[in-house]
């Protein structure tokens, strides 16, 4: 469709039209002659036409022809290709992709080994370049005088055009080229352990050279080449080596000048020889460093003669002396084999226990280990171990950045900084290594990215680590799981709280002291397995202490009716029980808090029910806000009352540990805090006092204290804090003070002291003194609930 243009315009606006190219305007009186209509064509495809209207005006309308393009035709581009400033290029290479100078060393050594393996690749269909230049090994020499250190190879070298190639084309894996042609060479397969993947790992050098020469021999060619570059530019230089001395008989030497600020600490070859452990120690070719070493030798030296004799230098005696003598020579920095790579059935505990010491510098033998290989969507090896003890440090407690586990690409140590992505926080006590091929890396190699890869691998070590506990937990012998559970049964109980998605596997290595248990922890098969069929959930409790459990007042009528009740003591538990909530379809059930349902409650009488709600109003009355209700207790059988919490909010515990917060939010208490509902045991004595106080003398002061005394009594038994600890103190000598009262008899001036004390008193109750003091009395009134 062609584009228009309309409008309307007056009869003296259309002579403005411009003329169309190559035509001569037409006139306002022709333009309208046509009553009707009309049109008018002009060049360069613009098509006019005008409509009279019945008013004054006209309406002009203007057409573009545009032409259309024939279907399936697209308009042809120029294509450009993309440019890049080398200088910037490099920078951004050598100052940005790397975190720590120390991987150059890295990157150098898995370029090497590369170098050897090609070689030994290339070695099986021709044998003839394996012919000359030794062993396949790599060799590290740093020269603190000089400032220099040199890596050199007896791998595949390169050629010229190799050089230009490899090195001198940024980005260009020559690594990533090998791979691809033994992929397409299937007589030679793809099962490999080359490293090199992106290209880049060379430049890293840059980050401690400020020059780089690089020597290389390959055995495709008669001539060795030289390569040299500077830090900051955007050339370098090849030439033929003519230096007889320096030659090679086959393989690379990579010599580093090192920057002034970095010559200090990389040319020192006690440095360079933990990095190669560090980041090397599993590479599959030996690695020599160049070490100072020291060795004892005896020399002979003169014999001093005695006093008053003298000996000519013909009759000197010789006798030999031991000294320390210091020298240079190589040392084989990577003794360790990966002992994942083996065939577990070849193992013995004893090597697996070496390995975990040796890597993880440790002392004792770990808990327990797990060797195994995952195939299928994603390859790779691990070991893992349970250790021995728990960490020292208690920064190294719930910390997911613990450096316990060390992730290896083809034997080449990448990074041990992870933040849960490998293995989740409340796991982080678990020590291993894990070796793979298909891990997505950042180009620099030292950052592991998100992806489903690194998820199903997290999902698979998890699974392992969780059989491993699980073998040490079905084991006979219970000791081996008590130590484990000593020492990292927290980290079990976090897991319940981060990770829903393994309460199944999490629940059965649970361990808790019992009502029936004191001594020893049970898991909870075992109550499940110890319950009597009528019984419907888990009951437990949460305290302190081991000792507060055993004597709280809301275990008594369940010990009474022999149910087995959990003791929580640890400030954890109770957020990882009531995150499980159900075990084996049984719910785990509060016995502090209401509605406390034991399966055999007997109904109470209709008089009885009657007689006791008497007493709750008035009780509930005596405590006004302090309590949301009073009723009779279903769980006491021994002690007078108790302070139950509502169905919501917090336990007394729960409360407990929020209010000792260092950063809690004292807002929250009040919201989050329970009801506290206050409930009665109907047999004891001091509630058949005080029915009978409120049935006979309602309004009595005595029988009022008596209230507020039990409610602040049932407080402190119920795990809650006292608001006033100074004015319940008050309380207590006050109610001493009462029953006590001329005991044991008194002199008449301590009675009249008394009976003085005793006036000043209720003087100063009457001018409404908040704290009241009464000195006890040899009189007691009929309704003293002690009175004998």
């Amino acid at each position: 469709m062609a584009p228009a243009l309309s409008g309307t315009l007056g009869a003296s606006s259309v002579a403005a039209l411009r003329p169309c190219a190559g035509r001569r305007a037409p006139s306002a009186a022709t333009s309208v002659a046509p009553r009707g209509s009309g049109a008018v064509r002009c060049a360069r495809g613009l098509r006019w036409e005008t409509h009279r209207s019945r008013g004054r005006s006209l309406r002009v309308r203007c057409d573009a022809a545009v032409a259309e393009k024939p279907a399936g035709e697209e308009a042809a581009g120029e294509k450009f290709e993309y440019q890049a400033e080398v200088s910037r290029l490099m920078d951004l290479i050598v100052h940005s992709l790397y975190s720590h100078k120390e991987v150059f060393l890295r990157e150098l050594v898995s370029n090497a080994s590369d170098a050897l393996d090609k070689l030994r690749f290339l070695g099986v269909t021709d044998s003839s370049l394996l012919a000359d230049g030794g062993e396949l090994e790599i060799r590290i020499k740093p020269d603190p005088d000089a400032g220099t250190i040199t890596i050199t190879d007896t791998g595949v070298g390169m050629t010229k055009d190799e050089l230009k190639d490899c090195l001198g084309t940024i980005a260009q894996s020559g690594t990533s080229k090998f791979l691809k042609a033994l992929k397409e060479n299937k007589d030679l397969g793809a099962d490999n352990g080359l490293i090199g993947q992106f290209g880049v790992g060379f430049y890293s050098a840059f980050l401690v050279a400020e020059k780089i020469v690089v020597s290389t021999k390959s055995p495709k060619s008669d001539k060795q080449y030289v390569w040299e570059a500077v830090a900051d530019s955007s050339s370098y230089i090849i030439k033929e080596e003519t230096d007889r001395e320096k030659m090679l008989t086959r393989g690379t030497q990579i010599t580093l000048f090192l920057r002034p600020d970095d010559k200090y600490e990389f040319a020192d070859p006690s440095r360079i020889q933990g990095l190669v452990k560090n980041y090397s120690q599993f590479v599959s070719f030996p690695i020599y460093t160049w070490q100072e070493k020291s060795r004892t030798v005896e020399v002979e030296e003169d014999e001093e003669p005695k006093e008053g004799e003298e000996a000519t230098e013909g009759e000197k005696k010789k006798k030999k002396k031991t000294v320390t003598e210091k020298y240079w020579d190589w040392e084989l920095a990577n003794e360790t084999k990966p002992i994942w790579m083996r065939n577990p059935k070849e193992i013995e505990n004893t090597e697996y226990n070496e390995f975990y010491k040796k890597t993880f510098n440790e002392f004792l033998d770990p808990l327990a280990h797990t060797h195994f290989t995952t195939e299928g969507e994603v390859e790779f090896r691990s070991v893992l171990y349970v250790p021995g003890m728990a960490p020292l440090s208690n920064e190294e407690i719930m910390n997911p950045k613990t450096k316990n586990i060390r992730l290896y690409v083809k034997r080449v140590f990448i990074s041990d900084d992870f933040d849960g992505e490998l293995f989740p926080r409340y796991l982080s006590f678990v020590k291993g290594v894990v070796d793979s091929n298909d891990l997505p890396l950042n180009v620099s190699r030292e950052i592991l990215q998100e992806s489903r890869i690194v998820r199903i691998m997290r999902k698979r070590l998890v699974r392992k680590t969780f059989d491993m506990i699980e073998e040490i937990a079905e084991k006979e012998d219970k000791e081996d799981y008590k130590k484990f559970w000593e020492s990292f049964g927290k980290f079990i109980k976090l897991g319940c709280i981060e990770d829903t998605g393994n309460h199944k596997r999490l629940a059965p290595l649970l361990r808790f002291h019992s009502s029936k248990n004191e001594g020893d922890t049970i898991s909870l098969d075992q109550y499940v397995e110890s319950m009597p069929e009528s019984q419907k959930a888990i009951y437990y409790i949460a305290t302190d202490s081991l000792q507060s459990a055993k004597t709280a007042p809301f275990l008594e009528k369940l010990v009474q009716k022999d149910i087995e009740v959990l003791y929580l003591v640890e400030p954890i538990d109770e957020v990882a029980i009531q995150n499980l909530q159900t075990y084996k379809e049984k719910k785990f059930v509060d016995i502090s808090k209401e509605d406390l349902e034991l399966g055999d409650e007997e109904e109470e009488t209709k008089e009885t029910k009657q007689e006791f709600t008497l007493l709750c109003d008035w009780v509930k009355q005596q405590l006004g806000d302090k309590v949301a209700k009073v009723q009779i207790s279903k769980r006491l059988s021994s002690s007078p009352c108790v302070l139950v919490s509502g169905k919501f909010g917090w336990s007394a515990n729960m409360e407990r540990l929020m209010k000792a917060q260092t950063l809690g939010d004292t807002s929250s208490l009040e919201f989050m805090r329970g009801r506290r509902i206050f409930e009665i045991n109907p047999d004891h004595p001091i509630i058949k006092d005080l029915s009978a106080a409120c049935k006979n003398e309602p309004d009595s002061t005595e029988a009022k204290r008596a209230v507020e005394l039990l409610y602040e009594a049932a407080l402190i038994s119920s795990g809650y804090i006292p608001e006033s600890p100074a004015e319940l103190g008050g309380k207590i000598y006050e109610m001493m003070a009462i029953a006590l009262g001329g005991r044991w008899g008194r002199s008449d001036t301590e009675k009249a002291e008394a009976s003085t004390g005793e006036a000043s008193a209720e003087a100063d109750s009457s001018e409404g003194t908040v704290t009241e003091v009464i000195e006890p009395s040899e009189v007691r009134p009929e309704s003293d609930p002690w009175r004998d």
